[in-house]
């Protein structure tokens, strides 16, 4: 039978070598399924090390039976630790897990990183209540290290040899709503044998908690107006080109979220496997989707295209990582972000495929290339010259040694991602305090700037506004948002929650 869910509040200890802190949160413990010898969990403070103790037949088909030390908990998160069985002898299929699951009944929608006795690592997973567990086997035999992943529905499984790299499995849909059950668990594959396993260096690491404001900016009132909010990150809103939506991505998902009824609407891109980042828009003739996204095959960013609504998945960019950022006027071409050699340089690809071809070769980290409406230009931002600023280049490329790059701000404030308006007055972008290193973050001060784009030359000090200051950054506006009658243009406003 069942045993029932032990009361008993455990302390789950995470070291932070690397900070040199120790984070703690409570977690309680029990048995799922039929577990007729009883588990348990005992943490050694001195060694850092939980040893969790379990019976149970397996964690698999349609039903489990194991023992479970969880926390509930709502959001994304990564949970990583190195683990190891006691004692020889066991049964080859014993477990030890990572486990997130929708409940605690044993035939839960789940997925683990499974540790097995004979040194098998795999990422299990069962897409909904009562049905069958499905796997993906890791090419790593008895990694010392594991590490289970959750960002929205994607579920990612990560194991490492003794001092080697991290190697994927997943990453795999799997729809748990919140909170979730989370934690360490061990099945012995034997219901009348217990076994036990060693969790050393368990972290759990959870990413700020943040509501998103999607705002929409008026030039001629000079406000901004919220149209749509809600909890977790929205970003990078495009506007259609008819004017009568915006397209947005949440949780590695593509919606369309209408002006007149702001609810999103889910975009389905080829069979759903795609987890889309940040940089994506609609072809000026709106007939195209670009954008970047991992897959199964690639954790790392790719481009693709496909038709506006999505069908027909074409992948560009088989070198990552790649992140799209600019469609030409024409819709021949695609502008992109790539890593190549160790530095960031700007590409561009056409739209029906083909080799890529560079852009930039002499600036140490270029991104957030976008195409002037004349198709004359690409803007760009570059570190290449005293801190972040943003510069411009003929479509066809900065030449060699970049020598046709043009800087085109050059004040204290770290500027990113110029977009030009369609009518070609206007050029707003977003800047970060003085001193950022980078745009991954989220953080109060950011502004929205914006200046006329310059003529022949740049001019050496530019006139620029401050339209808005606020807390943003990564996702508030990486792609262009402009509405079609370049009076308006969308961003997102973040505020971090407790």
């Amino acid at each position: 039978m069942r045993s029932a869910l032990s009361g008993f509040l455990f302390w789950l200890l995470m070291a932070s070598v690397a900070a040199g802190q120790t984070a703690v949160f409570s977690v309680t413990h029990g048995g799922v399924g039929e577990t007729p010898l009883p588990g348990s969990v005992s943490f050694d403070a001195a060694a850092g090390e939980y040893r969790v103790t379990g019976g149970g037949a397996n964690i698999w088909a349609a039903s489990d039976a194991f023992h479970f030390a969880y926390t509930r908990l709502s959001g994304d998160f990564t949970l990583t630790a190195e683990v190891r069985f006691l004692g020889e002898g066991g049964n080859a299929h014993r477990k030890a897990v990572l486990m997130v699951r929708q409940n605690l009944a044993a035939g839960s929608a789940y997925a683990d990183v499974a540790l097995h006795g004979d040194g098998l690592a795999s990422l299990q997973y069962r897409l909904s209540e009562g049905g069958q567990t499905a796997e993906q086997r890791s090419a790593v035999n008895g990694p010392a290290r594991v590490r289970l992943q959750r960002r929205g529905s994607q579920i990612t499984a990560l194991v490492a040899a003794a001092g080697g790299d991290w190697t994927a499995a997943g990453p795999v849909a799997v729809t748990l709503n919140d909170p979730v059950y989370a934690g360490l668990g061990v099945s012995s594959h034997d219901p009348a044998r217990l076994e036990t396993a060693v969790f050393s260096n368990v972290r759990l690491e959870q990413p700020p908690r943040y509501r998103s404001k999607v705002a929409i900016h008026d030039l001629r009132s000079r406000t901004s107006r919220t149209l749509y909010e809600t909890e977790g990150v929205v970003e990078a809103p495009n506007w259609s080109r008819d004017g009568r939506w915006l397209l947005i991505n949440t949780g590695g998902n593509l919606y369309r979220l209408p002006l007149d009824d702001p609810k999103p609407r889910a975009i389905t891109l080829g069979g759903g496997e795609y987890r889309c980042n940040n940089d994506h828009d609609l072809s000026r003739d709106g007939r195209w989707l670009a954008f970047s996204a991992s897959s199964p095959s690639s954790r790392q960013s790719q481009v693709y295209v496909a038709a506006a609504d999505g069908s027909g998945v074409t992948l560009l960019t088989p070198l990552a990582p790649s992140y799209f950022h600019g469609w030409s006027p024409d819709g021949k071409w695609l502008a992109f972000v790539g890593q190549r050699n160790g530095k960031f340089e700007l590409f561009r690809v056409a739209r029906t495929g083909g080799e890529e071809q560079r852009l930039t070769s002499a600036g140490a980290y270029d991104d957030g290339p976008d195409y002037s409406p004349d198709g004359k230009w690409i803007y760009f931002n570059s570190n290449r010259k005293d801190g972040w600023n943003l510069w411009r280049m003929p479509a066809g490329g900065a030449g060699a040694g970049d020598r046709n790059a043009q800087q085109i701000t050059g004040d204290a404030w770290e500027d990113w991602f110029p977009h030009p308006s369609p009518d070609g007055k206007r050029l707003v972008f977003l800047s970060f305090p003085p001193g950022t290193e980078g745009h991954g973050g989220r953080m109060p001060g950011v502004a929205l700037r914006m200046m006329d784009p310059p003529g022949r030359r740049a001019a050496a000090r530019p006139r620029i506004e401050t339209l808005a200051t606020f807390y943003g950054g990564q996702g508030s506006i990486n792609v262009n948002s402009w509405a079609p009658d370049s009076q308006r243009f969308a961003y997102v406003v973040y505020e971090l929650m407790p």
